[in-house]
């Protein structure tokens, strides 16, 4: 079975590599579609070229940026609104139309705690993405978006509770981390094949690195500890928005 069309939609630059990095490699390499749409940051910041340059290396196309400022950062959208105080209906409809234009079959996400860290970014733009993906199904909502488009599925990136204590062992102490029952688990995505390309795509993200954030820890990490840390991507299977939802796997 070949695997869908994929559109991956998180809060900020280096979020894409970080949580789907490896799907978004394995699908562009089979040929699927893929793209990547973010919610905060203007385009005209040394964050989106950085963004630009890791999603050449995962083959997801140019950047597409809602263009909203970071809740922790307002100089990263001079003079626009933070993502979380933005109307919830201009920031639904604005990726509407991604979704309408780039018409793929699985999309893509933050899962309900925002991931690990929990950031508020991560979780409003969750709640974005829920309700995006079911309204760019129906026509009479956001006309001015374009034609109709209904993703076959929608997957949460996630952590099992069960991968804590070793994300833990290269990590070190941190504060709370996020993670779901095991049970919740739909998929758990093998991506070491494409691990050098994520890594590439992590390490695009200097201004990260050069702030102390996760993409510079990934630098020193020696090769087994990158892979316990990155070479498996979890994800929460929503429940499907149409019947024909069961005939999208994002594990194909």
């Amino acid at each position: 079975m070949a695997l869908p069309d994929l559109l991956a939609v998180f809060a900020h630059p280096d979020d894409e590599s970080l949580s789907a990095g490896g799907v978004l490699a394995r699908h562009a390499a089979a040929g699927a579609r893929t793209a990547v749409v973010t919610a905060t940051w203007a385009e005209d910041t040394p964050r989106a070229a950085e963004l630009a340059e890791a999603l050449a290396i995962l083959g997801a196309g140019e950047p597409r940026m809602l263009g909203y400022a970071d809740a922790r950062v307002p100089w990263s959208a001079p003079g626009r609104a933070r993502l979380c105080d933005a109307p919830l209906d201009e920031a639904v409809g604005r990726l509407v139309a991604h979704i309408r234009e780039t018409r793929p079959e699985a999309v893509v996400t933050h899962d309900a705690y925002g991931g690990l860290p929990g950031h508020p970014d991560h979780v409003h733009t969750h709640r974005v993405t829920m309700l995006a993906v079911q309204a760019a199904g129906l026509g009479k909502l956001y006309p001015e978006a374009g034609e109709p488009w209904q993703p076959r599925a929608l997957y949460l990136a996630t952590h099992p509770d069960s991968a804590v204590p070793r994300l833990r062992d290269v990590l070190g102490a941190r504060e709370s981390l996020y993670s779901v029952p095991d049970e919740l688990v739909t998929a758990a995505v093998d991506v070491r094949p494409w691990l050098e390309q994520k890594t590439a795509a992590i390490l695009a993200h200097r201004s990260e690195a050069a702030r102390g954030a996760l993409p510079g820890m990934l630098d020193g990490l020696a090769p087994d500890a990158r892979e316990r840390l990155f070479g498996t991507e979890w994800y929460i299977r929503h429940t499907p928005v149409t019947a024909a939802a069961a005939q999208t796997e994002l594990t194909a």
